[in-house]
């Protein structure tokens, strides 16, 4: 082997060094800028992910909420219907709840004889109304040949009516089948209602079942000017549940609502709580203020 000086060896090593250098230095590089490049798509793609992710849910949120105000849950009737012969179940397939169902066949056992009688049980909303109206038809009620029996106006005896809203207990215990604790549950739970919107309401109080509303409702009237209204923007939680249509955790659900949104601007804004359904809606309506 031919003698290598140590200043050729060392000369030797460099030029290796160096050659190692600039066959991998490109292939280095090249890899640097691959990582770099293939880092600042995965950012561009994490920031495009969020966005589609942050538009799918505020569309979602959107389209539920549609949903929820805008589907309805009553159903059209498959044919035309004599209310007076529809059943428990044909009635809960037209949208109504079992207990609504029940409500309603009180009324038809005594006989409903128009649309009008109708539309006045106070289960039936305006929407299920609005549904069936045109498939009804009250064929045991229609006109008879039987002459019409003349009464002797100078015996009939003066009707009584009396105003729900700022009748006294002794104004009430002047109708007939209104005793005196009938009287008690019924200005007692005006008070807790804010007074009656209209006549049916009487079937929310305590006692009061069909047969004892029939005897009732003809010698009373309502005016719902005379309510009193919740403030939405200024009541406490506390006051708001002790009404008849809300309890503690639906209260609290508007007042969090309220928080949120530094105030209420509408009446409709307290939809937007998820436990508050378009028949609760519609019952708490009029005695709703800001």
């Amino acid at each position: 082997m031919p003698y290598i000086s140590k200043r050729n060896r060392q000369a030797l090593v460099l030029v290796i060094i160096l050659s190692i250098v600039i066959v991998y230095i490109p292939r280095i590089l090249s890899a640097l800028d691959t990582s770099e490049a293939t880092i600042k798509i995965s950012e561009s793609e994490i920031a495009e992910t969020k966005n589609k992710i942050a538009t799918f849910r505020k569309n979602k949120k959107a389209y539920s909420k549609y949903n929820f105000e805008n589907k309805s849950r009553y159903h059209l009737p498959p044919t035309k219907f004599d209310p007076n012969k529809y059943t428990l179940n044909e009635w809960m397939q037209l949208g109504l709840s079992e207990k609504q169902a029940n409500v309603v066949l009180k009324f038809t056992s005594r006989g409903i004889k128009s649309n009008e009688e109708l539309q006045r049980v106070f289960v039936i909303s305006d929407e299920l109304f609005e549904l069936i109206k045109d498939s009804t038809y009250y064929p045991t009620f229609e006109k008879s040949d039987k002459p019409i029996k003349k009464t002797d106006t100078k015996t009939e005896k003066p009707k009584i009516l009396v105003e729900l809203n700022t009748a006294s207990q002794e104004d009430l215990i002047k109708i007939p089948g209104v005793g005196e604790s009938f009287a008690k549950w019924i200005i007692n739970y005006r008070a807790r209602l804010g007074g009656f919107t209209k006549i049916e309401q009487l079937l929310e109080v305590w006692k009061i079942d069909v047969e004892k509303y029939a005897q009732i409702e003809p010698f009373v009237t309502v005016n719902s000017n005379q309510i009193s209204k919740l403030k939405l923007n200024s009541i406490t939680v506390e006051e708001l549940k002790k009404h008849p249509y809300l309890n503690w955790n639906t209260a609290n659900s508007i007042i969090k609502i309220r928080d949120r949104k530094k105030g209420f601007t509408s009446i409709e804004d307290i939809k937007e709580s998820v436990l508050i359904d378009e028949e609760c809606f519609e019952k708490l309506k009029p005695y709703l203020s800001l």
